[in-house]
């Protein structure tokens, strides 16, 4: 076994288990300090994908951002002490046969992608952000100024929805 393989595995674990005490603490405070372990595990594995513009933006988004949000959010509210995180109304059967075709479809996936992957290229890792910047600046330039045009539309929409409800 390599260090990669290591480096992997662990970063694997991390992530893994924190996403499962975020899905069944009783505890929203500690769901949200192991989604941030959660955030930067996958973050981690990005970086090993040598996908930095992802790791990167994962970061910045959702551990900068998101998360950060929601702990104010959390921690700024006085009554999430005393909320009753309601349990035992998941249907353990339909549960387990759900988890069952998720798991095997992404074993199968994850075999059919990897199978033919050979070992990495001599030449050494590249980074992904110049050619993502060359081609949202070239070939996908009209795609990339309409998704801005939408999202300025929806934020205008948003501020505009909050105004008007403020004011009534």
């Amino acid at each position: 076994m390599q260090l990669f393989d290591i480096v992997f595995y662990v970063f694997a674990l991390i992530t893994l288990v924190s996403g499962g005490i975020v899905v069944f603490s009783r505890n929203i405070v500690y769901a949200a300090f192991a989604l941030l372990f959660t955030f930067f595990g996958v973050a981690a594995l990005y970086v090993l994908l040598h996908a930095d513009f992802l790791a990167v933006t994962q970061v910045l988004i959702y551990v900068g951002g998101i998360l950060v949000l929601l702990l104010f959010g959390v921690m700024l509210t006085n009554n999430v002490i005393s909320v009753e995180i309601r349990t035992g109304t998941v249907q353990t059967i339909p549960a387990l046969i759900i988890v069952a075709i998720v798991a095997g479809t992404l074993a199968g996936l994850s075999y059919a992608t990897w199978k033919g992957v050979g070992a990495p290229a001599a030449a050494g890792p590249q980074t992904t952000t110049g050619t993502l910047g060359q081609m949202l600046m070239t070939s996908y330039v009209i795609p990339f100024e309409i998704a801005s045009v939408v999202l300025l539309v929806a934020l205008i929409g948003a501020a505009m929805t909050a105004r008007r409800h403020r004011n009534s």
